[in-house]
């Protein structure tokens, strides 16, 4: 019998940069922010929030070394490098949108949700309404919790085994705007749904 290969000695991957500036995205931000916030700032528009200006400027200083950098150094090797601070923001950077929503994912299924199905339900508000919730920070925090109340309701009115003292574990997020980035907040509640209501249509 032929002596078996030997395993190939994975090597070691270097850090590489994201260079955020090369991206389309980005130069299209830059090229053109300035101007729509003062197309924005026109007295016959309304403002956009200030938590929009800022994660704009913030994504504009993301990954770029002229605004902040860590040095690191491979002991082994004695390699230096700069790593560029990000924003961590949860809008306009896509590197740092996706990080959060892979470590909130990852969070929530090794340590919130115990071992049981989850279902999404979301509540779109009718527009009328919106833009109460648009100005009331307070009115964001009760609307998903009156929501998930009756939810908790339905699901233990279909459970065989649900009685009053039966309870339901969720995690609602609160999204601003709609697939074409126009405003519209709206909720996505994640449900842990156990076995007796998992059959719920």
């Amino acid at each position: 019998m032929p002596a078996a290969a030997p395993c190939a000695v994975p090597q070691p991957q270097r850090y590489q940069r994201r260079r955020p500036e090369q991206t389309r995205w980005y130069r299209i931000v830059q090229a053109h922010f300035a101007t729509w916030l003062e197309f924005a700032s026109e007295p016959y528009c309304e403002s956009p929030p200030a938590y929009v200006e800022r994660s704009f400027r913030r994504y504009l200083e993301c990954g770029i070394l002229a605004h902040g950098v860590a040095r690191a150094c491979c002991h082994p090797c004695q390699h230096e490098f700069l790593i560029a601070y990000s924003c961590k923001g949860r809008c306009v950077s896509p590197s740092c949108n996706t990080r959060r929503m892979v470590e909130t994912a990852a969070h929530l299924v090794d340590h919130v949700f115990p071992r049981l199905p989850v279902r999404q339900w979301v509540l779109a508000v009718p527009k009328r309404l919106r833009y109460f919730l648009r100005h009331d920070a307070d009115l964001q925090g009760h609307v998903p919790r009156i929501f998930l109340d009756e939810v908790e309701r339905c699901l233990r009115n279909h459970s065989a085994d649900g009685g009053e003292a039966a309870r339901s574990g969720a995690v609602a997020f609160i999204h601003r705007c709609g697939s074409s980035l126009n405003e519209h907040i709206h909720f996505h509640c994640r449900v842990a749904v156990s076995s007796t209501a998992s059959s719920l249509r």
